[in-house]
């Protein structure tokens, strides 16, 4: 994990074992499992109540996120962490993600941490990079 000057690097150096971790370093290692693909250390931070939601989701249990989202770990190379912040037992963080095809996008996440196991995520989407609405202007949604 390469750590720079306002963001924080992400890519597939390392993952963490689980042991007690601040929920800061429980957020961060969520990410790294991702673009690692190491799912056995996304499952050990994942709580048995784990619910994922997205604006295509509606609190998926652990066996419907594993299902239908973790195989989007596959096309995720790095992740580039623009924000982490910690308010009482939830993370917040804005990341972007680099393809391997060789796309960008970014995300905010908010987890929510307890015991170093996350129980919910919360994914807000829909910003591309490069942005699709040139500078200064605005781009109707209809």
């Amino acid at each position: 994990m390469l750590l720079g000057n306002r963001s924080h690097q992400v890519d597939r150096t390392r993952s963490r074992h689980l042991a007690m971790m601040s929920n800061i370093d429980t957020a961060r290692a969520i990410f790294v499992a991702y673009a690692e693909k190491d799912r056995a250390a996304a499952e050990r931070l994942l709580a048995g109540d784990f619910r994922f939601c997205s604006p295509l989701d509606n609190a998926l249990g652990r066996e419907k996120y594993f299902e239908i989202c973790w195989p989007n770990s596959s096309a995720i190379a790095a992740f580039d962490i623009k924000h982490l912040v910690e308010d009482g037992d939830r993370v917040l963080v804005t990341y972007q993600a680099s393809t391997t095809g060789g796309k960008q996008f970014r995300n905010t996440e908010v987890l929510t941490i307890r015991n170093s196991r996350i129980p919910l995520v919360e994914v807000y989407f829909g910003w591309n990079l490069p942005h699709e609405v040139p500078s200064g202007q605005h781009r109707d949604p209809s």
